[in-house]
């Protein structure tokens, strides 16, 4: 069954993208304004159509009263691509989000084509210190905009139970701008992990923690406290994860 479910949605999120992609980068280049963005939820909530009602994937938010009413930094845990598309609803509403991406990504047919059209934050990964101060500018830029900033600090998608050093590129824009943190827990991989065809069926639980604001913090403490909460928080939701945390229960 899981098998069935997934082809299916592979093959409508093949569709969807084919026939919603272009939507995205012509109303970008061609309306200009915020209509590449309404064009990218539109693809974005028919892709989580799919999620819900083939795959059978659906979330459970916690704490979602600390989403400020401004333009922050969100610093979320990665496990798959699932919380690339589902995050971005839990901004206020009328908000739109981008993320920091690597280059590369926006080569990818359709998807990435769409991402390049919506101006996300691209920085080249090789570029060292170059790249976080393209994560500045951009990520300014976009936050006078109105753009909420999702940045995944570990940097990649990370199997559950498992965790990498958190980068300073989330922390190093917020501190270098001043505006808030929120850290964002959630257990997508154990339904959907990374790089795996087979998706699961259930429920995803989304914590959201209290936002903090980085004003005159460096970006070694922004990422202590966020990494402290955020794990902390992995432990809570995915407790079987955790080897250790189950013996000291014990």
């Amino acid at each position: 069954m899981k098998l069935l479910r997934s082809t299916l949605f592979m093959l409508y999120a093949l569709l969807w993208s084919v026939l919603t992609a272009p939507l995205v980068i012509v109303g970008a280049l061609t309306l200009r304004g915020l209509w590449g963005y309404r064009l990218g939820k539109l693809w974005r909530l028919g892709t989580q159509f799919g999620v819900e009602h083939i795959l059978g994937i659906r979330p459970r938010v916690i704490g979602l009263e600390n989403m400020p009413q401004e333009p922050c930094v969100i610093l979320a845990k990665h496990q798959s691509a699932w919380e690339t598309m589902t995050l971005q609803d839990y901004v206020p509403h009328g908000a739109y989000c981008v993320f920091v991406l690597k280059k590369e990504l926006l080569k990818v047919p359709f998807v990435g084509w769409g991402l390049a059209a919506m101006k996300m934050i691209s920085i080249d990964r090789a570029a060292g210190k170059e790249a976080l101060d393209q994560v500045v500018t951009q990520g300014r830029e976009r936050l006078q905009q109105g753009f909420y900033v999702i940045i995944f600090p570990e940097g990649t998608r990370v199997a559950p139970g498992q965790t990498k050093r958190y980068k300073a590129g989330g922390a190093y824009l917020a501190t270098r701008v001043g505006c808030k943190v929120v850290p964002v827990a959630h257990n997508a991989g154990e339904l959907w992990p990374r790089q795996a065809f087979i998706k699961s069926p259930g429920e995803v639980t989304v914590s959201i923690g209290p936002a903090f604001d980085a004003t005159g913090m460096s970006e070694a403490e922004v990422n202590r406290r966020a990494e402290a909460w955020i794990e902390a928080e992995m432990r809570r939701i995915s407790p079987h994860r955790y080897p250790e945390q189950v013996a000291a229960n014990a």
